[in-house]
């Protein structure tokens, strides 16, 4: 069986059109997550780009080798490659590919670890800047019109490269196994004609979030949009660039149809899984901020996963899956390889029985503005934030979806912040956190004794 993952940049778990949460367009995505089984309960171990992809490589939490931060920000150690699920399958007897930036390792690339092909979207960049050299980007971080037609875009070139190589390794009749990582829907989004004018700002709905007087909140939520310069913003002025990423997502979703296509082309459908996922969400200007960083917001860690594997009955699933963590477990059996003794992801439980986990652990090392250490629990109906430096969260996620309101001083929540300090220790020592190894922070968590300005 052939093994595709196709991974999006900053890529929202609601906007995709099957949600029903926004009015995005995505009918390729909407047709994988029909033929397979869509997670509805996917989260990202680290929100930030290069650690979750590292996690993929690896198969292992972030925290639990130093991946803590984008290595190009804070010069971080880059992943062993004797460790990753990829690195044997040429020896296996596998034909493997990469495309895309190879956002993992500032001193190797991706045939250190284990692709053969690899075709980098710089080269396509420098080609764009040679024939449009006149091109004026305007918006700054919110993003404007591309001029470029997107067919030469790089989502659309991304994927002609992909099918070339499907092409080939169809014909050399291996397994194989591709990864195509897009950059978009990352911010400053540049959606082409005629997907930048696909939506109408005037008609999006805020999200659930959206109107955030950060009460009893951190400090670095207010201050993160005081950094962006976003703290003025009503919805109004951030919908324009909402309209826009809608629309470089309905022109990403353009081009994985055309690997999709290729596949059914060439025969290799029923022999291939397919996985779509992203290394996190995007505030996208929900509680007025922009981008990642800080917040242990659904907005964030909330990620899509799509998984159609030949023999799996389509589903929707609720359970809680890791996403990255949990697609390098499952790719590391599907190819045939022992399990990772010191792994931290399961294989995703794809039969329609299939329960997962009861609850996930989420975690952030700041970056950017400031580093500012936090790390979260959330199960099905709550979400309780440890802030090692600042007042702590909960959040009562059923009837305060948008997590608005703080509910870390409510006496009536004392037992079960009390429950699910005590699950997140356990859950953070099981994957080799470097904050609960010392008995100052581990005391901290626990106890939730600390400073609180407002009492």
């Amino acid at each position: 069986m052939n093994l595709l993952l196709i991974t999006a940049d900053q890529f929202r778990h609601d906007c995709m059109g099957w949600t029903g949460a926004t009015p995005a367009q995505t009918p390729h995505l909407d047709s994988l997550a029909r033929q397979g089984v869509r997670f509805t309960h996917a989260f990202a171990p680290l929100p930030v780009c290069s650690p979750a992809r590292q996690a993929l490589l690896t198969g292992r939490h972030p925290d639990s080798f130093g991946a803590q931060w984008n290595y190009d920000f804070i010069k971080t150690p880059p992943p062993d490659p004797d460790i990753c699920w990829t690195t044997p399958l040429p020896d296996l007897g596998w034909n493997t590919g990469y495309i895309g930036r190879f956002h993992i390792s500032e001193q190797q690339t991706p045939r250190d670890f284990g692709y053969q092909d690899f075709v980098p979207i710089a080269q396509r960049e420098r080609e764009l800047q040679q024939q449009y050299p006149n091109v004026q980007w305007t918006g700054g971080w919110l993003g404007c019109t591309s001029p470029i037609p997107y067919q030469e875009a790089a989502p659309h070139w991304q994927a002609a490269q992909a099918k070339s190589l499907i092409h080939r390794y169809a014909r050399e009749g291996k397994p194989w196994h591709l990864w195509v990582d897009f950059k978009e829907p990352h911010l400053p989004v540049r959606p082409s004609e005629p997907f930048a004018s696909m939506f109408d700002p005037e008609k999006l709905m805020p999200w659930a979030g959206s109107d955030d007087d950060f009460y009893h909140k951190p400090y670095a939520h207010r201050q993160q949009t005081v950094s962006w310069q976003t703290e003025g913003f009503a919805w109004k002025d951030f919908a324009p660039m909402v309209a826009r990423y809608l629309g470089l997502i309905a022109q990403l979703d353009d081009a994985i149809g055309n690997i999709l296509y290729a596949l059914d082309q060439l025969g290799q459908r029923d022999d291939t899984m397919v996985v779509f996922t992203a290394d996190h969400g995007d505030m996208c200007g929900s509680h007025r901020m922009l981008d990642k960083h800080y917040v242990m917001y659904d907005d964030i860690i909330r990620v899509p996963l799509l998984v159609r594997k030949p023999g799996t009955q389509p589903h929707l699933s609720d359970a809680f899956v890791s996403n990255v963590l949990d697609v390098a477990a499952t790719f590391r059996a599907d190819s045939g390889q022992e399990r990772d003794p010191e792994g931290h992801g399961l294989p995703l439980p794809l039969a329609m029985e299939g329960n997962g986990r009861n609850d996930i652990v989420c975690s952030s090392n700041g970056q950017q503005f400031g580093l500012y250490t936090t790390r979260c629990l959330r199960d099905r109906t709550h979400k309780y934030v440890w802030n090692l430096t600042d007042v702590d969260e909960l959040y009562d996620l059923e009837h305060d979806p948008g997590e608005l309101v703080n509910r870390i001083d409510d006496p009536d929540e004392a037992g079960r912040v009390a429950t699910m300090r005590r699950t997140l220790l356990t859950r953070l020592a099981q994957h080799n956190d470097p904050f609960v190894k010392n008995e100052w922070t581990k005391r901290q968590l626990i106890s939730g004794h600390k400073h609180v300005p407002w009492q």
